[in-house]
């Protein structure tokens, strides 16, 4: 492994077009043009294809095509039950770390990547990755991007739009960019699903 390979999951800044690294990346890629490939009924296909790709996924996981990713999911990792609308995108430069049960509406971006401030740093073309961990039971809203280096909860709902570019707790309802806990979860969550309308399974 090129010494700036060994650089991407340890935050310090390094070159991504290395030969080594883009030689890797294009070979896992080829894996997600065949996922994206796959027509609605080939779910099986998917769900091979899903655990090639993938660092760690678990069971019952479903990603709804066209699916982005740096890597194809080469450092990502998928508790349960993990679903993902249309357009979910993952810069997964580093490791992204999902836990079950845990849903993302469409166009949803979850990054690792950075880039320098410096503008002569940039223009050598450099960059630096932190991962992302998001917890259990957890909803992401249309059009939400997660910011490097985030950790987010267990039982998070994050509003549709938000920009999250700070740690969020568990059992919060949070909105905006950027993203801010509105509230917590609580009793008025168990009784009520939507506005006025009640639970009534």
């Amino acid at each position: 492994m090129s010494e700036q390979a060994e650089r991407m999951h340890t935050g310090e800044l390094y070159y991504p077009n290395d030969e080594e690294i883009m030689a890797a990346q294009a070979d896992h890629l080829e894996l997600l043009c065949d996922y994206n490939q796959t027509r609605p009924h080939e779910q099986q296909r998917r769900d091979e294809l899903l655990r090639s790709m993938f660092a760690e996924i678990g069971e019952g996981c479903y990603i709804e095509p066209p699916f982005h990713a740096n890597w194809a999911g080469a450092h990502i990792h998928f508790g349960d039950y993990v679903y993902a609308n249309f357009n979910f995108t993952c810069v997964d430069d580093t490791h992204i770390y999902v836990g079950s049960r845990t849903m993302f509406g469409p166009n949803v971006t979850l990054t690792t990547a950075g880039h320098p401030i410096d503008a002569e740093l940039r223009a050598q073309g450099y960059q630096f990755n932190m991962p992302v961990h998001i917890g259990e039971n957890c909803w992401f809203g249309a059009n939400v991007t997660v910011l490097p280096g985030v950790t987010i909860g267990d039982n998070v709902v994050v509003g549709a739009g938000s920009v999250v570019t700070k740690d969020l707790p568990s059992n919060v309802v949070a909105v905006g960019t950027p993203c801010r806990v509105l509230r917590e979860v609580g009793e008025h969550d168990r009784e009520f699903y939507y506005k006025d309308r009640r639970v009534q399974l």
